[in-house]
């Protein structure tokens, strides 16, 4: 079942001389449960891929289809409502909320949404991400790759059914990279998510189901899906 796809996905930055095609004519499907990883050198297009693929951003032309949901047929609103109940975000630079410790950090996206958590599904997340003794620190006394931990427990809080990853490994050291995107796998697994990550790393992007290569603006390989 496919639960995500773009059709002729189209982004265009300036006009005239300094016109970009961040995007061209973007044709792309994953499949419920897949652990997609998006690969690219730096200006190739994939992290606006991922912001188009979220809501973040949107289109010049084409559509983003969401569990079959066409985003950019919704208002501001209705899109950011949609976008906390269905997609996690995880970023290179972690955005914790630095007043806030671990634990406040991590169910913050329910508290929003008004809901009370899960608290079974979230000390499993947490437990399985190693941060049961950190919940009471501050963002500042946790290293890169704990905050990077805070910030997947965060995404999948809220039991999203697509998480999105933008170089979620970038500020990693190579042994930590490699423990992030485990538990990361681990926990798609885990709780039937879909995941999309963006990374420039060939040997991280090897522990996805599927590898899609991007470059200027364009898909040149969608690769196998295997397990």
């Amino acid at each position: 079942m496919i639960i995500l796809q773009t059709r002729e996905l189209t982004k265009v930055y300036g006009r005239g001389e300094t016109e970009v095609h961040a995007l061209d004519g973007v044709n792309l499907s994953v499949e419920k449960g897949e652990f997609l990883a998006v690969v690219g050198t730096s200006g190739s297009g994939k992290s606006t891929l991922l912001h188009m693929l979220g809501g973040l951003d949107k289109p010049t032309a084409g559509s983003v289809m969401v569990d079959g949901n066409e985003l950019s047929e919704m208002t501001d609103d209705e899109l950011t409502i949609f976008r906390r109940r269905n997609i996690g975000f995880v970023f290179q630079n972690y955005n914790l909320v630095p007043m806030m410790n671990v634990q406040e950090n991590i169910l913050l996206p329910v508290g929003l949404d008004g809901k009370e958590a899960d608290t079974a599904y979230t000390d499993e997340i947490i437990k399985i991400l190693g941060l049961s003794d950190k919940l009471r620190r501050l963002p500042n006394k946790l290293s890169g790759g704990q905050q990077q931990r805070v910030a997947i427990a965060r995404a999948l809080a809220a039991k999203p059914a697509i998480l999105l990853a933008d170089e979620p490994t970038g500020n990693l050291d190579s042994k930590t990279s490699q423990d992030v995107l485990g538990l990361l796998k681990v926990t798609s697994q885990r709780f039937h998510q879909t995941m999309v990550i963006i990374t420039h790393n060939e040997e991280i992007a090897q522990m996805a189901d599927r590898i899609v290569r991007i470059e200027d603006g364009q898909i040149v390989s969608r690769g196998e899906f295997h397990d």
